[in-house]
C-alpha cells in the first residue's frame, strides 16, 4: 500500500526516458518522484536527434524549447564508403516533407537538462543528487526504492510503479537476471571532440555522417555540435579495436583514423577538446519490458547500437509508451506485468526493424547498389533511418536486402 507522502510512481533516472515517463504521468494526475543520481547538467554520449522523436518532443511540449535552442539543424544522414566516398544523401524532408523533418544535434548535458526541467513543469517531483540503492520487492513484486542523497541520508521510498529508466546500469534487470547481450552485435566505441573542424554549408551543415573504414571492419560518426565543436567517433568489432589489450584508446582511435580516409579531412586542422572514451560490447536486451509492479524503459531495457542514431528515440518511445500504460494501469486499479507490458511487443517489433537495418550495414549490403536495384524501396530505408520503425510496411524490405547480401556472398567466393 502506497503511503500518503509515497508517490503513485517513482522513476530510477532522469535521462530522456525518465523525463519522459516521469513527465507525461505527472501530467495525467498522478504523483510522480524522479529520482537521479547526478545534478544536471552532465555529460551523456549520444547527441543527434532523428526526425520520428518529433512526435514525443511535441507532446512534451518541448519542441519550442528546442526551436529557441542553440542547437544544431539536421536535415539528413550522409555516408560516405571506405574510399572516402559520398553517397547520394538521405534528406529527411524529400520524404517526409513534414517539419517533424528538420531535427537537431543536441549537446546532451544541456538537451537533458531542458527535458529534465520540463517533467518537473508538468508537475513531477524531480530530485538531483539522489542515489537508488536497491528496489525493494515484496512476493515477488516491486513496491518501492531505497535510496541515499549525498549527505548520506536513506530512505524507503514506496510507490505503486517502479519505473527503472537508470540507463545502462539496469538495476531491475540485473537483479532479476532478464539480461541478454546481442550475438551479433559484439561492437566497441571510441570518440572524442574537436574543435574548428571544417564543416559543410546550407543544409548538410548539421548532417550526421557515417564513414566506414577501409575493408568495412568499422564506421566513424561525425556530429556538429554548437561551439563549433564536431563528436567524432569509431565504432567497430571489440575484438579488432581490442585486439591489444595494451594499447590505449588514443592509440586505436588514431589507427583507425589512418584506415578511414573519408574522416581525414574531416578533423584535418582542429584541435581536440576533450579526452577519448571508451564503451565496450554494450549490445543488450531485457527479455522483459515490465513485471508486477514495475517497468524498463530506455538503455534500462536495452541499448541497439549507434549507427542510426536510435537511442533518444528509443528512450522517447519507450518513455511515452510506458506512461500511457502506467496511467492506464492505475487507472484500473491493476499493475500486474500484463497490464504495465502492453506496449512490449509493438516496441520490441520496432527495436527489432532498426536492429535489422543496423546488421544489413555491418554485413556489407550496399545500400547505394541496394537502392539502384530496388528504388522503390529508398523511401522505406529513409523511414527507418527517420526512425517510423513501428510501421509494419517495413518488413518488405528484409526479403530482396537478404537475397541481395546472399549473392554478394556467392560472388565474392
Amino acid at each position: 500500500m502506497v503511503g500518503r507522502a509515497d508517490p503513485d510512481v517513482v522513476v530510477i533516472g532522469g535521462g530522456p526516458a525518465g523525463s519522459t515517463v516521469g513527465g507525461l504521468v505527472a501530467a495525467a494526475g498522478h504523483s510522480v518522484r524522479v529520482l537521479e543520481r547526478d545534478r544536471f547538467p552532465r555529460y551523456h554520449i549520444g547527441e543527434s536527434l532523428i526526425p520520428e522523436t518529433f512526435w514525443v518532443l511535441e507532446r512534451l511540449g518541448m519542441l519550442p524549447k528546442l526551436r529557441g535552442s542553440r542547437f544544431v539543424e539536421k536535415h539528413s544522414v550522409q555516408f560516405v564508403n571506405e574510399h572516402g566516398r559520398l553517397s547520394e544523401p538521405f534528406y529527411f524532408a524529400d520524404y517526409k516533407p513534414h517539419e517533424s523533418a528538420q531535427t537537431w544535434q543536441v549537446t546532451r548535458g544541456e538537451f537533458d537538462a531542458m527535458m529534465l526541467a520540463n517533467a518537473a513543469e508538468r508537475g513531477a517531483d524531480v530530485r538531483e543528487g539522489v542515489r537508488v540503492l536497491d528496489v525493494l520487492f515484496e512476493q515477488g513484486r516491486a513496491v518501492g526504492v531505497r535510496t541515499v542523497d549525498g549527505a548520506g541520508r536513506e530512505e524507503e521510498v514506496r510507490a505503486g510503479v517502479v519505473v527503472d529508466a537508470a540507463g545502462q546500469s539496469c538495476l531491475i534487470q540485473d537483479r532479476l537476471g532478464l539480461r541478454e547481450w546481442d550475438p551479433v552485435l559484439k561492437k566497441a566505441a571510441v570518440w572524442t571532440y574537436w574543435k574548428g573542424a571544417p564543416r559543410d554549408t546550407g543544409r548538410d551543415a548539421g548532417a550526421t555522417l557515417v564513414l566506414q573504414t577501409r575493408g568495412k571492419t568499422g564506421w566513424f560518426w561525425c556530429i556538429p555540435l554548437p561551439d563549433d565543436i564536431v563528436s567524432v567517433g569509431v565504432v567497430a568489432p571489440f575484438d579488432h579495436l581490442f585486439r591489444d589489450r595494451g594499447r590505449d584508446p588514443e592509440a586505436i582511435y588514431f589507427d583507425e583514423v589512418a584506415r578511414c580516409p573519408g574522416v581525414q579531412p574531416r578533423i584535418a586542422g582542429a584541435e581536440r577538446v576533450g579526452p577519448f572514451r571508451v564503451a565496450k560490447e554494450y549490445s543488450y536486451r531485457s527479455r522483459q519490458v515490465a513485471g508486477d509492479g514495475w517497468v524498463l524503459v530506455g538503455d534500462a531495457f536495452g541499448f541497439l547500437d549507434p549507427l542510426y542514431s536510435s537511442g533518444i528515440l528509443l528512450a522517447l518511445t519507450s518513455g511515452a509508451m510506458a506512461a500511457d500504460a502506467i496511467v492506464a494501469a492505475l487507472a484500473a486499479g491493476d499493475t500486474s506485468a500484463a497490464r504495465l507490458g502492453t506496449w512490449g511487443p509493438r516496441y520490441v517489433a520496432g527495436m527489432e526493424r532498426m536492429r535489422k537495418l543496423v546488421c544489413a550495414f555491418y554485413d556489407g549490403l550496399n545500400f547505394g547498389d541496394f537502392v539502384r536495384r530496388h528504388g522503390d524501396m529508398k523511401g522505406l530505408i529513409t523511414d527507418v533511418l527517420i526512425g517510423d520503425i513501428f510501421n509494419p510496411e517495413i518488413d518488405r524490405l528484409w526479403p530482396p536486402m537478404q537475397a541481395m547480401l546472399a549473392a554478394e556472398a556467392v560472388a565474392a567466393g
